[in-house]
């Protein structure tokens, strides 16, 4: 049969194949409904396809099919450009009569649960040039749901043992050798095939992701790949690779329980995407997971160097739109725990921040300010970062630290505190003297309460205890009477003495108190034995 090379056929400007336009055409529907009228003996005839399925590649294999007569090995590692070129080239029944390569394909796909794993891997890995033209053969879609299955049902997709339940024969957290190597192998069985999805590019992982998804996959165990997947890909990986990466599997996190994706790794994650310039969306996504999961941070995980050319040391702005996740998401309502762990932690990070000489006021007052007044017991933390940042910060107005001095809470300081504070140069005189009538007022208020407390001591108790009792009745009154005619000065000294004097008065108070205990014990005893006597049981001092 002789053979013309009349038609020539440039496949999406990859390639340009000289061919028969009679084998050709009777194979390919398309074409024959191309060419089904003659051309008045036209020549050099010229076909561009712009949007072949699988390229030059998958052409030429289509093109050996007809000119072996209908006749072609189809394999795992080609079945995918064979049944997509059989496809889009309209290679069916009423065309090619007995030899029908769309109808092969197809016997060949119902086979493929048959396969070995190696052999889904090359089909599904084949299929990624299938992925820039629209695909309507469906393969795409069955190879990865082959490779979900097998997952599946290879090994046991929960890492969580937790899960089963106590007569199961899963595996049991337990203490013991053997419970031990139990959990390694359950493990490693749920994670077996993660390095053999390396192969994969980034929009076929995509498509496995939204598989595993959708069969309820465990997400802890999908996370872990996606995390596993991120790291290997950006180790080789140009910058736009990483990038592609990056942003492709913080959108697939993003969409998972974030209870099931490991702190750690995301901001192993973060430190990667910081260097590669990633779309805002996904910086967003990313940071809600991570302001999200705050209480879990450790100083070391905030302390994030600036991006560069900036002159500051530290990120402050991404450490403000972890604040504003956090409390974005409402756990500070439901959890006030976790709100004043993250309390305690920002007390530290704005302490390592505040000796930045480049650090502005406004990122100063935003860090101190970011969470609510409920998330701090004590105020003394910030108290000590401010007094480092107007150490350092020698150069500010009385405005500027009057309003630094702002995110002081006086009531929330502890005694020890307010002295130094008083005592304190780089702070405003306005704040020293806040400061001690903060405290006075929670010492006359201490020493109210404690001179209206009365405290009767039993005749029997002894000559000792009523000596005992005449020095506290004493030192009572006289708190009382120091309490009432306490004024406020105007003098900052004055206002220091007056306060040393009253805490030592307090303390005396205190003491009193606890030697009266072991008496006053003695005496309820006493009271509760004797059933006899009418007298009435005395209050004590609380």
């Amino acid at each position: 049969m002789a053979v013309c090379c009349d038609l020539e056929v440039d496949v999406n400007g990859e390639e340009t194949f000289m061919v028969d336009t009679k084998i050709i055409a009777s194979y390919c529907g398309r074409l024959s409904k191309l060419f089904g009228k003659p051309a008045g003996g036209a020549r050099n005839l010229k076909v561009i396809f712009n949007d072949f399925p699988g390229g030059a590649e998958s052409f030429e294999l289509m093109s050996r099919f007809c000119y072996n007569n209908g006749r072609t090995a189809i394999t795992p590692s080609n079945i995918s450009f064979l049944h997509s070129a059989a496809q889009f080239m309209e290679m069916n029944n009423s065309v090619s009569g007995t030899h029908n390569l769309l109808e092969e394909t197809g016997k060949s796909l119902e086979e493929m649960n048959y396969w070995t794993w190696s052999e889904l891997l090359i089909a599904t890995k084949k299929c990624q040039d299938l992925l820039p033209f629209p695909n309507s053969t469906g393969i795409l879609e069955k190879c990865v749901d082959s490779l979900i299955g097998r997952i599946t049902t290879s090994g046991d997709p929960s890492p969580c043992p937790s899960t089963s339940s106590p007569d199961s024969s899963g595996v049991r957290l337990s203490c013991d050798t053997r419970s031990t190597e139990s959990l390694k192998n359950s493990f490693s069985r749920a994670t077996w095939w993660f390095e053999d999805l390396l192969v994969l590019s980034t929009n076929l992982v995509g498509m496995v992701f939204k598989s595993m998804v959708s069969q309820k996959f465990d997400h802890v165990i999908i996370s872990r790949f996606l995390f596993y997947y991120q790291k290997s890909k950006c180790y080789t990986g140009t910058s736009d690779e990483k990038r592609k990466v990056v942003e492709t599997v913080i959108d697939m996190l993003y969409i998972l329980d974030w209870n099931s994706v490991s702190f750690k790794s995301l901001f192993g994650i973060l430190r990667v995407a910081l260097n590669c310039n990633i779309r805002k969306c996904s910086r967003t996504k990313l940071e809600s997971m991570i302001g999200s999961q705050m209480d879990q941070a450790t100083l070391d995980n905030l302390l994030i160097p600036s991006p560069y050319g900036m002159n500051y040391l530290y990120n402050v702005n991404l450490v403000l739109r972890f604040l504003k996740a956090f409390l974005h998401g409402g756990i500070s309502q439901v959890f006030p725990i976790q709100l004043r762990k993250v309390a305690s932690l920002m007390d530290f990070y704005i302490a390592e921040v505040a000796p930045d000489p480049c650090l502005k006021p406004s990122k100063f007052l935003a860090l101190a300010m970011a969470l609510p007044d409920s998330a701090r017991e004590s105020y003394d933390g910030i108290y000590r970062a401010t007094d480092m940042y107007l150490e350092v910060h020698t150069g500010l107005s009385k405005e500027e630290k009057m309003k630094i001095c702002c995110v002081l809470n006086y009531e929330k300081l502890s005694a020890e505190a307010c002295i130094h504070l008083s005592q304190n140069k780089n702070f405003p005189s306005k704040c020293a003297v806040q400061a001690l009538m903060s405290q006075q007022v929670k010492l006359k208020s201490l020493l109210k309460a404690t001179g209206k407390t009365k405290c009767y001591i039993d005749s029997s108790s002894g000559v000792s205890e009523t000596g005992s009792k005449g020095k506290k009745n004493e030192t009572s009154k006289q708190s009382v009477l120091y309490a009432g005619k306490l004024d406020l000065p105007t003098d900052n000294d004055k206002l220091r003495a007056h306060l040393q004097g009253m805490q030592w008065r307090v303390t005396e108070l205190e003491r009193v108190c606890l030697k009266m205990q072991a008496p006053m014990t003695k005496i309820m005893k006493s009271r509760v034995s004797n059933h006899r006597t009418s007298r009435s049981l005395p209050k004590l001092c609380s």
